[in-house]
């Protein structure tokens, strides 16, 4: 069976019990940096073969976990925080699964973007997550939808694109209210929220990666 487990966003103590059951069940984990998937294994003393499963080589190896799944082994798959899938690795092997008749199970946990929205103070329904801002092109799309939604948009952001985006957003809709997260879960975790041009003057140097709210358009 595929396990799809959820991992910390930052604090470790937040991986569930049933996670360390699963992960100590499996025969081996599948994660995007086995680095930091070693730090949670080891974090709750679980000794397991980590393979490294990321953009880069999924479709190599999606060959060999499911020649393994239908070999009857149990597999876990992590992303390096949160819930796999959400913007990381792992959809195509899921909808090989299915295909092949694996049985897929999930270990609910922790989301960045869910944990954002409740502390927003935007409204929770209805919403919607569209991942990474685009890097290069259709990035002014993709803000110019953000600001057209009824609802609220949840987007990802680098620390080095933040203030680029938020420039953007400066053109297009100097008055509407966004939302910044970082560092959720953490002793430092921060909200913060106003105008694109009050966030940019509120990070001279952002660090972290940041959880984009965008408020929903009104008439």
């Amino acid at each position: 069976m595929l396990y799809i487990v959820s991992t910390p966003i930052g604090n470790l103590a937040d991986f569930s019990s049933r996670g360390i059951s699963c992960l100590s069940a499996c025969d081996y984990v599948l994660c995007e940096d086995t680095r930091r998937s070693q730090r949670l294994l080891k974090h709750y003393q679980v000794e397991k073969p980590l393979k490294s499963f990321h953009v880069f080589n999924e479709s190599q190896m999606e060959e060999r976990i499911v020649q393994d799944l239908l070999a009857e082994k149990n597999i876990a798959l992590l992303s390096d925080a949160g819930t796999p899938l959400i913007a990381d690795p792992g959809y195509a092997l899921i909808r090989r699964c299915i295909k092949e008749k694996i049985p897929i199970s999930t270990l609910p946990g922790p989301c960045a973007a869910i944990v954002a929205l409740v502390l927003s103070g935007f409204p929770p329904l209805p919403f919607q997550c569209i991942g990474f801002f685009p890097k290069k092109k259709g990035l002014r799309s993709s803000v110019k939808a953000a600001l057209q939604y009824s609802g609220t948009t949840i987007a990802y952001e680098s620390p080095h694109r933040i203030c680029k985006t938020l420039r953007i957003f400066l053109e297009m809709s100097p008055d509407r209210v966004l939302c910044l997260a970082r560092e959720l879960t953490k002793i430092h975790e921060e909200l913060l929220r106003g105008t694109p041009q009050e966030l940019l003057e509120r990070l001279p140097a952002p660090r972290g990666e940041f959880v984009m709210l965008v408020g929903p358009f009104v008439n």
